[in-house]
Order: C-alpha cells, then structure tokens, then sequence
C-alpha cells in the first residue's frame, strides 16, 4: 500500500490510499495540520514501527476505510458501479473498525508520546518548548497505557520511530502547496522524488 500525503494548502493537507487490488481511497482535507509532520503521516510511523496492524493504516491495508478514508471516485465509473463499491467498502470498514477499535485507541496514545519525545529532541527551541508544555499530558497517556504497551514503546523504539520521523519530516517540510510524497506501508520507505 501507497500513501500519498499533499500539501493542498498554507495549513491543509490531504491524503490519498493507493492499495494494489483494493479501491483507492483518500481523506482531504486531513485532520492535524503541521508544517514539520502531519499528525495522519505520525500515526503511520508509530503503527508500522509498533507492528499495529487493526489500526488505521493496517485497517486500509485489509480493504476498510479506518472511519475517515473514502472511496476516491473514478469519472470512468458509472454512479452505479461507484454506489455498489462505496457500499462494499464501507461494510468491510465497519467490521475492520470494530475489530480494531484497542489497536486504534493504542495508536493515539503511542501517537502522542512519540510527538511528545520528538519534538523534545529537536534542535528547535521553540519545538522543545512546546514538548515542555505537553510533558504532564504525555506521562498521563503512558499512565493509562497497559504494562505491555509500555514495554512496547521502550527507549530503543523510540530511538526508531524518532529517527523515521526525522527522515520523512525532512521531505515533508520541504514540500510547497500542490507537492506531495508518497509513502509505503508498511516498510515506511519514500518512493520515488516528490511532486
């Protein structure tokens, strides 16, 4: 599976799911804005690193639509073949949500203390100063967190997940508005140059 993340504005983005054999989907605009990463692009990195496969990106992969995609519209197809495929996906994405609500809900909080760590790396003052401010909320997230979960997100894969943000945030915040980038899942590589 391919995601497409492209910048569509000065404070919006979109992305779009190209899945071999599986309809493709997109969600534009995009929740959580961020010129350093999209908030949809962390999550990608946090479930693939963690092996999350019923969250969102592992909901797509399996043909659902994670509660936020839909099905991108051909102008080829006729209104019927696109209500009957609408239909097919959003059926097989309610299964694979309800299925995936725990991974789901594990990759907001993982989501969150892995932003919380980054930008508290970063060599920008401004972004340790907002992990500062977000350092309370980030140890009540670990606190709600199953001792599995904790164990799971240990200071070598935050090490990982940091340093994949690092790589994929250096494309993103080069883009300009109508740019975009491509990512696979689950491997987390860029392919080819962005556009």
């Amino acid at each position: 599976m391919t995601l497409v993340f492209r910048r569509t504005g000065q404070r919006r983005y979109a992305v779009e799911v190209q899945r071999p054999g599986l309809p493709d989907l997109e969600m534009n605009p995009a929740p959580g804005y961020d010129p350093l990463m999209p908030h949809d692009m962390m999550h990608l990195v946090v479930e693939a690193q963690l092996g999350l496969t019923r969250a969102i990106f592992g909901q797509l992969a399996s043909g659902g639509t994670a509660g936020t995609f839909h099905l991108s519209v051909n102008r080829d197809q006729s209104s019927r073949e696109i209500t009957r495929a609408r239909k097919r996906v959003t059926a097989r994405g309610k299964n694979l949500l309800n299925d995936g609500r725990d991974e789901c809900e594990q990759s907001e909080r993982a989501t969150y203390i892995c932003w919380q760590e980054w930008l508290a790396r970063s060599s920008s003052r401004e972004d340790r100063k907002q992990a500062q401010t977000m350092t309370q909320q980030a140890k009540a997230v670990r606190n709600v967190a199953s001792a599995t979960e904790s164990r799971t997100l240990n200071q070598r894969k935050l090490d990982e997940i940091c340093k994949h943000l690092d790589h994929l945030s250096a494309h993103w915040s080069t883009l300009k508005v109508g740019d975009s980038m491509a990512v696979a899942w689950p491997d987390l590589a860029i392919v080819g140059q962005p556009s």
